[in-house]
């Protein structure tokens, strides 16, 4: 369910910290140094200049590890700048089930809105990547985990909708380490559907999906849109997967292979088509555009 209603408090900074786990987590402070200056860094625990690791694009400069970006900060970092046009930017989250837990729901969207500075954890839209137009959506794990409620459902469709009538190129960038958002309901698990039988569409019009995978793609965004690309792509070390590897594990009962859920595992049995490094990726994916005929 979905409203134009702004989010409250009309917050526009996007959150660039790190999301889990040791991953961007900023230094204990030192008595004479400022804070934030610092973080550690979750590939090798090393303690990082932050402003070196925004320059390399939020990857660790001795380990490569590639941390958390926000979406406004993948968008920076793909598209030509100042060419993005955001499409459905009014769209806001409702609360059709008047869910509750340790919070309302509603309550929980308007701390998450006022944190992040998104509407939801989605954004959509239109640009040019070296010179060529594309459609390009991005979800972002800071918010809720990047679960996939109606909004990002319904942007996503929105968005694959407008390639097909465009014949754009598509791209969605995802980060979500969140599947259906329980908060919703039947309304969340809906969307999985909803954005494939778009992306279905897209691919019987001859169009071009190009799906990137980052660290987490997790849930239902993994077993929906995320895995139908035309080509796949993934970031270095990202967890991929519908479940969490030690649900599989307490549900299977037998080690796991090293590396298992890994983006170089699935590398090796077929699950994705390349491993790119960040800084690269604008790169490999204007490549593969103009290799496609899109140019």
């Amino acid at each position: 369910m979905a409203t134009g209603k702004p989010p409250a408090g009309g917050a526009e900074k996007r959150n660039q910290e790190g999301k889990s786990g040791q991953e961007g987590k900023p230094t204990r402070e030192k008595r004479g140094v400022p804070s934030g200056l610092w973080l550690r860094c979750g590939g090798c625990g090393a303690t990082v200049f932050r402003k070196e690791v925004e320059q390399r694009l939020s990857t660790c400069p001795d380990c490569d590890f590639h941390m958390y970006l926000s979406a406004a900060g993948r968008i920076a970092a793909v598209l030509d700048d100042g060419t993005f046009e955001e499409w459905d930017g009014n769209l806001s989250p409702t609360d059709p089930l008047e869910f509750e837990d340790k919070k309302k729901y509603r309550e929980r969207l308007i701390a998450e809105q006022k944190r992040t500075g998104l509407r939801d954890a989605v954004m959509s839209g239109s640009g040019m990547i070296r010179a060529r137009r594309v459609a390009f959506g991005v979800t972002d794990s800071a918010f809720i985990m990047g679960s996939m409620g109606s909004v990002v459902g319904e942007r996503l469709t929105r968005l694959v909708e407008r390639a097909t009538e465009q014949k754009l190129p598509l791209i969605i960038v995802s980060g979500s380490g969140g599947g259906a958002r329980m908060h919703e309901g039947i309304f969340s698990l809906m969307q999985m559907a909803k954005v494939s039988a778009a992306l279905a569409r897209y691919s019987e019009a001859g169009g071009l999906f190009i799906s990137v995978l980052t660290n987490p793609t997790m849930g239902g965004v993994a077993a929906s849109f995320a895995s139908l690309g035309n080509v796949i792509f993934a970031e270095p070390k990202a967890l991929i997967g519908f479940a969490g590897p030690r649900t599989i594990k307490a549900t299977i009962r037998i080690e796991l292979p090293e590396g298992f859920q890994t983006s170089e595992f699935l590398l090796e049995h077929g699950y994705i088509d390349r491993i790119v490094r960040r800084a690269e990726l604008k790169s490999e994916i204007a490549r593969v555009i103009d290799y496609c005929g899109w140019s």
